[in-house]
């Protein structure tokens, strides 16, 4: 049991320093700059670092959590495939569903929404792929 803490404390840092990292890496390129200028309006001029650090932080215990709450009940026999069946899921609820709400509340241009929900789907897989091979309850 202590052993299966450890690894969801170190599985838990890495999802989330990941989650931060691919965030940025998604949202602060140029290209996606110019995609998302149609927030200009209402999008906040800085950015709370700290505070962005700390939700990452959460969101990879919460979702290393999940995992390993549901790993019997994911489709797949390795748990490679289960951590891509958990991202498919964590795609629908986290990408998937906030694409579809800022399509239907904003002005946007529906390149942002496809450039949305594409490199969320990258993002997902990636922290899938981690879950998988690394966790186990």
């Amino acid at each position: 049991m202590k052993k299966i803490m450890i690894r969801y404390f170190i599985v838990s840092i890495i999802s989330g320093v990941l989650f931060g990292t691919m965030d940025g890496l998604i949202h602060a390129n140029p290209y996606a700059q110019k995609l998302f200028e149609a927030y200009k309006p209402i999008a906040k001029t800085s950015i709370n670092v700290p505070a962005g650090i700390l939700i990452d932080l959460v969101y990879g215990f919460v979702m290393a959590g999940l995992f390993l709450l549901l790993y019997k009940s994911l489709p797949g026999e390795t748990g490679l495939l289960k951590g891509l069946s958990f991202a498919g899921i964590a795609w629908f609820f986290r990408v998937v569903m906030a694409a579809a709400s800022s399509w239907m509340m904003f002005n946007i241009p529906i390149s942002a929404s496809v450039y949305s929900l594409v490199a969320g789907l990258g993002e997902m897989i990636v922290l899938g792929v981690v879950f998988g091979s690394t966790s186990k309850p």
